[in-house]
């Protein structure tokens, strides 16, 4: 092996190693906030996985952030702060901010974060989740409970990213 290329194994190495470190950080602060959550019928409306949704789709991409808002949601469901909303009411948004985040290339994207949990999230909860509960929720009531939880978690999100960009904390986080 040649000293340039192990130089570029190191080089990416590194990366996936930061990429991790960042996915598990941000995990164990959605956790940690987990108890901050607004009771809306049988959900549990956690802004704060919205706000880290948001922050991970845009530093880490689509598949970092739907796998941060999975562990999430299996870690709070196992310590029995969760409910099965969790899955269909994080991971969609955390995709749609890091695909739109690709396009846009800004810090816009996270505030793009309710389309996916409202528009695809909710719609997954009422038409799946909700009658094999035995709840017989609206569409509307899963939009507007999700929204609740959503628009604003996304906008915290946004403030985060740009007083992380403020501060040059983000110099050092690899995309």
């Amino acid at each position: 092996m040649t000293e340039d290329s192990s130089r570029e194994k190191n080089r990416v190495s590194s990366i996936y190693a930061r990429r991790i470190a960042l996915s598990a950080a941000l995990t164990a602060t959605a956790v940690i906030l987990s108890p901050l959550y607004i009771p809306i019928g049988t959900t549990k409306c956690f802004p704060a996985q919205h706000m880290i949704n948001a922050v991970a789709g845009v530093l880490l991409g689509p598949w970092y952030a739907a796998m941060i808002a999975l562990t999430t949601g299996i870690i709070r469901n196992a310590l029995g702060l969760g409910t099965i909303y969790a899955f269909p009411g994080g991971i969609p948004g955390a995709l749609v901010v890091g695909f739109i985040h690709k396009y846009l290339k800004n810090d816009y994207a996270a505030l793009t974060e309710p389309l996916g949990t409202v528009v695809i999230g909710a719609t997954i909860s009422a038409l799946i989740f909700a009658p094999w509960q035995g709840h017989p929720f609206s569409l509307s009531f899963f939009w507007i409970a999700f929204a609740v939880s959503s628009m604003p978690g996304s906008a915290l999100g946004f403030g985060v990213l740009k007083a992380l960009r403020r501060t040059g904390v983000l110099k050092y986080v690899v995309r």
